[in-house]
This record gives C-alpha cells, sequence and structure tokens, in this order.
C-alpha cells in the first residue's frame, strides 16, 4: 500500500479575521471531504453543489486512484472562492483510507462526507447547523432518487416516506439494529447516514476511518463513537440526495469486503462499556453479515463445482442455512419465471441479489 504524500493540485487557505473566523459574511464552519473514484460523470456536480454553500470553509476532494478524469472534472467546478482542495492519491486504497488521508488538510470545527455522485441541495447546512448546539453527530434523513430520474423526480426521504418526524437521539443499540438488510425492503440502513460531525470530537477520543474496510466504513466509525458517548441526534431531511445507482460501490460488494466488515463487529463487540443488548445488537448485525458472505461463498463454490464448499457454507449456522436457503428459492423462481418468458434461454449463473448492509 503506498502512504506517499498526495499530490495538492490547488492550495485551500481560507482568510481569516483576528478572532479566527471566517469574515466577512456568514461563518464558513463546515469541511467537506469528498472521496472520489473514476466519478468524472459526476463529481463536478458534487463539488459545485458544497460550494454553492456559504458555510463550508473547503471543499476537500481527494482522487482515490481514479484512471479517469474525476480530478480535472472536480476542478471544473471551482467558484474560485479559494475554498477548493484536490488531493490526488498515486493508487487506490478505498474510501476510509481516502478519507483519512485528507483530515490532516481539515480545519473546520464541523466535518462531513459526501460522495462523489451525490449532491447537496441549497440551505442543507443552515438548516442542520440551527439544530446542531450540543451534539456531536447530526444527521439528516437521506434524499434519494434514482440516477435515470435525477432531473425528473422530486428525491424521496430514506426514512419518513410519509413525511417528516420529530428529532430524535440515536443510541448504539438503535444505530446497530438500524443497519441490517431486512428482505423484501428497500435499503433504509443508518450507515447511509452523512452527519455533520464535532471534528472536536473524533480528536479527542482518537477516531479515524477503520482502513481495512471497503465496505461499512461509516458504520464502523459511528458504532465506535457512540461506544465513546457521542451525542447523535436525528433529524429531518435538509438536503442531502443519495443517487441510486445500479451498480453502486456499496452495491456490489466482494466476499472480502463482506469478511471484513463481518469481523470488524468482533473487534466492535469487545469495545469496553457496552452494554448488554448494545453487544446483542452488534452480534446480531455480525450474523447478518455473514449470512452475505456465505451466500458469496455458495455463489463461488457452484461456479467452481465444489460441493464441500457449499455443504460448509450451509451447515455454518442456522441463520446462514436458513438465509441460503431463501436465497436459492429466489433464484429458482426467477429462473422458473425467466425460462417461461424465455424457453430458449440457458443462463444459469447464480446472481447476487441481496444488498449490501452499511
Amino acid at each position: 500500500m503506498s502512504h506517499e504524500k498526495p499530490d495538492i493540485m490547488k492550495e485551500n487557505q481560507e482568510p481569516q479575521s483576528p478572532s479566527g473566523q471566517a469574515a466577512p459574511g456568514p461563518v464558513r464552519c463546515v469541511d467537506v471531504i469528498v472521496a472520489a473514484w473514476n466519478r468524472e460523470d459526476t463529481i463536478e456536480r458534487a463539488v459545485a453543489s458544497a460550494l454553492a454553500e456559504p458555510e463550508v470553509h473547503s471543499v476537500l476532494v481527494v482522487d482515490d486512484g481514479s484512471t479517469d478524469k474525476t480530478a480535472q472534472r472536480a476542478h471544473a467546478a471551482d467558484d474560485g472562492s479559494n475554498r477548493l482542495a484536490i488531493l490526488r492519491l498515486a493508487e487506490n486504497r478505498g474510501p476510509a483510507a481516502a478519507r483519512n488521508a485528507v483530515f490532516l488538510e481539515s480545519a473546520a470545527p464541523w466535518i462531513t462526507i459526501l460522495d462523489g455522485d451525490d449532491y447537496l441541495l441549497p440551505g442543507r447546512f443552515s438548516h442542520m447547523l440551527a439544530l446542531a448546539q450540543g451534539w456531536d453527530f447530526i444527521a439528516d434523513d437521506i434524499l434519494q432518487v434514482r440516477e435515470d430520474r435525477v432531473d425528473i423526480d422530486t428525491p424521496h426521504p430514506m426514512l419518513a416516506a410519509g413525511g417528516g418526524f420529530e428529532p430524535w437521539r440515536c443510541g448504539l443499540q438503535t444505530f446497530v439494529l438500524g443497519n441490517i438488510t431486512r428482505a423484501g425492503r428497500n435499503r433504509k440502513e443508518l450507515g447511509f447516514f452523512k452527519p455533520l460531525i464535532r471534528r472536536a470530537f473524533l480528536d479527542e477520543h482518537g477516531l479515524r476511518y477503520d482502513e481495512t474496510l471497503r465496505l461499512g466504513e461509516d458504520y464502523a466509525l459511528y458504532v465506535r463513537a457512540l461506544a465513546a458517548g457521542a451525542r447523535f441526534r436525528v433529524v429531518p431531511a435538509c438536503g442531502y440526495v443519495s443517487v441510486m445507482r445500479e451498480r453502486s460501490l456499496s452495491g456490489n460488494h466482494s466476499k472480502q469486503d463482506l469478511e471484513r466488515l463481518r469481523d470488524s463487529d468482533l473487534a466492535l463487540e469487545a469495545l469496553p462499556g457496552l452494554l448488554a443488548e448494545e453487544r446483542a445488537a452488534i452480534k446480531e448485525h455480525y450474523r447478518s453479515v455473514d449470512a452475505r458472505a456465505q451466500w458469496l461463498e455458495v455463489i463461488e463454490a457452484v461456479k467452481a463445482r465444489n460441493a464441500g464448499r457449499i455443504f460448509a457454507a450451509y451447515c455454518r449456522s442456522p441463520a446462514v442455512a436458513r438465509f441460503i436457503s431463501a436465497r436459492l428459492a429466489e433464484q429458482l423462481f426467477q429462473r422458473t419465471a425467466r425460462y417461461f418468458k424465455n424457453p430458449f434461454s440457458r443462463n444459469t449463473t447464480l446472481a447476487n441479489p441481496a444488498p449490501s448492509p452499511e
């Protein structure tokens, strides 16, 4: 893994008043971190939406070893306010490592994450900051829209499909259980949140992203923060738009990614001071992720014609056996329906229909 110093394309220097605040105009107190890999088609929209927010102190883009023109397209969004910095990593290291790489460049009291294919609506940070007093994390409901409908549909809330809700405090148990994928429903995992995070809290507790994870890195960080006593508030949608892509990085994962996320739960469960119900929630999350990892093991074993591996995965636990049985039944139903629709099709490859948990 390369640890060389990133190539900074543009220096970021916000003019400061004697009091240490940005002057004149609105207080610029939020640093937006955008880690992107091969996002030349969407990164300009993401960066422009962040720079449009007057509360933004800087937008820190990390080009995570892209092979396309991600960095150039990000630079094209520069509005001349001297708030954009772009760091380029020599190789792809994953979102956790990319975000950690730019932490040293961050100076604002609040930080937040923006994915390179998502964007912000005007006024998001002003609404959130008005509700942030006394909290370490403030997360707003995610707005979702399909990639092919961005310019057509109004984004809809992930949690409050029928309207708004009263702000509530999210504890560790609630958060962990809220990250377990449920069959038959759209993805609503709380790990999708992109909260405003009080930088001082992360520094005080030595918290950074787990660089061994390429899936669920937000989940792991938030659990550690909650275990350290973070005050985590959830409020109605303020303007983070998640663009639902058919082949998003979080929805198309490897078995190794799932195994690393699963095994990270062992470390989380061992954190000191957890309540019994919190440890039980982490164990349930472990089992949920393990079931999906074993399903991918079955897919690999079928392709390799290895009955032993299939049997071993199936016998791992009753929960895994139930999950695999349900997925196999789902595959059989889909193939039967496809056969009667097109009896000449002979595609028998197993697929991975299960979305990944965060």
